[in-house]
């Protein structure tokens, strides 16, 4: 992650340097939380592009009330969703969302196939019910605090440990059971 102090001053001397900076720092993690949320990869290219332009449009206005962080994680989640309503629009139901994600999976490079617990693992966090998954992949993977978890989601922090109590207990009951 980049400092914010040195960010604001690159900024606001010189944008382009500043977004550039910006870029390199966010768009490795950025990219892995889409990845995890849309599972291909030329899917997360697509939405890692939206959400970039979003945040190039928007840093003039970012007041910097939340970290810079929280607020491109935002603009990811809120991406990834509305790419994942996009295409659940398109299906009959949300078991077919499920199936199309876990097809995903499957032929993507994302795992490891040799491994079979971490395509268990894999497939248990693609069964979880949307919330679930997105707090789930930003706690577990991303590592960030329930407090910037709930500036990311709008939910608040006692609802996001229930759900994070909830996924892993379902992800453990999966493969356990699979």
């Amino acid at each position: 992650m980049i400092n914010e102090a040195d960010f604001r001053k690159i900024f606001s001397h010189d944008r382009d340097k500043g977004f550039s900076m910006l870029m390199s720092g966010f768009q490795q993690p950025i990219y892995w939380h889409i990845r995890r949320m849309v599972v291909s990869h030329d899917d997360a290219e697509d939405v890692l592009q939206e959400v970039f332009i979003k945040v190039y449009r928007g840093l003039d206005t970012f007041r910097y009330d939340a970290r810079l962080s929280t607020w491109i994680y935002r603009i990811a989640t809120n991406e990834c969703l509305r790419f994942l309503e996009k295409q659940r629009e398109e299906l009959v139901d949300g078991e077919e969302m499920q199936e199309l994600l876990l097809n995903k999976l499957m032929t993507s490079d994302y795992v490891d196939y040799d491994n079979e617990m971490a395509v268990k693992f894999q497939q248990a966090i693609l069964s979880l019910p949307e919330k679930q998954r997105t707090v789930f992949n930003l706690r577990y993977y991303d590592d960030l605090s329930y407090e910037e978890i709930s500036k990311i989601t709008e939910t608040k922090v006692e609802a996001l440990k229930t759900n994070y109590h909830y996924a892993k207990e379902k992800i453990t009951e999966f493969i356990l059971n699979s």
